[in-house]
């Protein structure tokens, strides 16, 4: 059988995905899988064994060609997320086992369903993927943490950019799209403070981000002790520079995911909403979460909530004792509430 896995969107999302193809590749003899994600999260998928082939679409492109992203051979899709238009793509393919949740209108382009509401909270986004294999008869699986590839030569490349930097090596990732972020003066204090302590960091993010963190000239250097790689990495060699880290600080995104997946401690910031929650997007490594001590929300609703400042209640002491105490028993993840 040739599945094809689909889930075009961000980097957690796909990795979170990963274990429906490792389980697929144990519960199906001879199965084909491959991943329909995008151009951008794409690279994070190479060299992964449970992974057979990657198709990539943007969600702009023509019909017809979201349409041939169905064809050559695919006998069943799995739609991690209903995305209405691939939905109706694959019907068009006539792809024979079309798998998607029942509860919308446009379920009616799928022909096998399962039927779990993932705005209950109640497990994690990879145990809600696995479900879906519900739709092919099979039995899902307990799951084990994703685990990404990078080869030696990335390890390699990835290690060089540490090189002349202090032994205790940090990442620290301020950005990120889908969360709220710790301020990024918070950072930069967090920065000066690990560099102050004998601490190596290198800086990543977007170069839109770089401009935020730092506002400041690509000609700036540096204090010493901290390396700006903001805007100058591919996902690879994101994930290469990663895999030579001790730890990795930043919010609920994806660098997140991509630490616990290589192995590496992470420390990850996580505002109070309730699409946050850490039971359903925590990453499945090791290290700490730290999340404010405040109310659950249901949405943020700005200037106007009395816990507006909730993630700047996480001071740069408390986020560097977290550190120090992942460094020093870097054990199962562990919840914070501070």
């Amino acid at each position: 059988m040739n599945v094809l896995i689909v889930r075009p969107d961000g980097i957690g999302d796909v990795l979170l995905s990963l274990p429906v193809a490792a389980q697929l590749k144990r519960l199906v003899h001879g199965v084909t899988v491959g991943f329909l994600t995008s151009p951008t999260v794409a690279p994070l998928l190479e060299h992964h064994p449970d992974v057979d082939y990657v198709r990539t679409i943007r969600f702009t492109d023509p019909f017809n060609e979201l349409r041939l992203a169905f064809s050559q051979g695919v006998e069943a899709a799995i739609f991690l997320k209903p995305f209405r238009r691939l939905m109706w793509a694959a019907w068009v393919a006539r792809v024979p086992i079309r798998i998607a949740t029942g509860y919308r209108w446009y379920s009616l382009l799928a022909n096998r369903h399962t039927y779990e509401h993932r705005s209950e909270f109640s497990k994690h986004e990879s145990e809600y993927n696995v479900e879906m294999l519900k739709g092919l008869g099979l039995s899902p699986q307990p799951i084990s943490p994703p685990v990404l590839t990078v080869t030696e030569t990335e390890r390699a490349a990835g290690a060089s950019h540490w090189s002349g930097l202090p032994n205790l090596r940090v990442v620290i990732h301020p950005g990120g799209v889908s969360a709220r972020r710790w301020s990024f003066e918070h950072y930069r204090g967090l920065a000066m403070t690990l560099v102050e302590r004998g601490y190596g960091v290198v800086l990543t993010g977007s170069e839109q981000e770089r401009i935020e963190f730092g506002c400041q000239p690509r000609t700036t250097v540096p204090p010493s002790g901290i390396r700006d790689l903001m805007g100058k990495l591919s996902l690879r060699e994101l994930m290469a520079l990663i895999a030579n880290a001790h730890v990795v600080v930043c919010g609920a995104t994806g660098p997140a995911h991509l630490a616990a997946a290589l192995g590496i401690p992470t420390v990850t910031l996580f505002d109070p909403r309730r699409n946050n929650l850490p039971v359903r997007w925590k990453p499945l490594g090791l290290g700490a979460l730290l999340r404010p001590d405040v109310p659950t929300c249901e949405k943020c609703i700005g200037e106007t909530c009395p816990y507006w400042d909730c993630l700047d209640r996480l001071t740069v002491a408390k986020v560097t004792a977290a550190i120090n105490r992942v460094l020093e028993n870097p054990s199962p993840l562990t919840v914070l509430h501070l």
